[in-house]
């Protein structure tokens, strides 16, 4: 009976000792994958959520700051005309 157990706690131990193997190949192939997206995203000069929202922010702040000048520029245009 005492070898029996000496076998399942054998198995228990090597079980053990392979499922923390495979976590820590899971995790470095994660880290390589990452680091590869990370490296690819970079070479494709891209701009994040942050860079996109601040110039569309810009943008839309320009074009109404264009259409008051328009506005402004009808307005002393129609009094240079009286």
């Amino acid at each position: 009976m005492q070898t029996r157990n000496k076998i399942f706690d054998d198995i228990s131990q090597l079980m053990t000792n392979a499922m923390g193997v495979a976590q820590g190949a899971r995790e470095e192939a994660e880290t390589a994958v990452r680091g590869l997206m990370d490296r690819w995203l970079a070479d494709r000069d891209l701009v994040t959520r942050e860079e996109f929202d601040a110039v569309l922010a810009m943008a839309q702040k320009a074009r109404e700051e264009n259409a008051a000048l328009q506005a402004r520029i009808e307005a002393l245009e129609a009094r240079l005309a009286e």
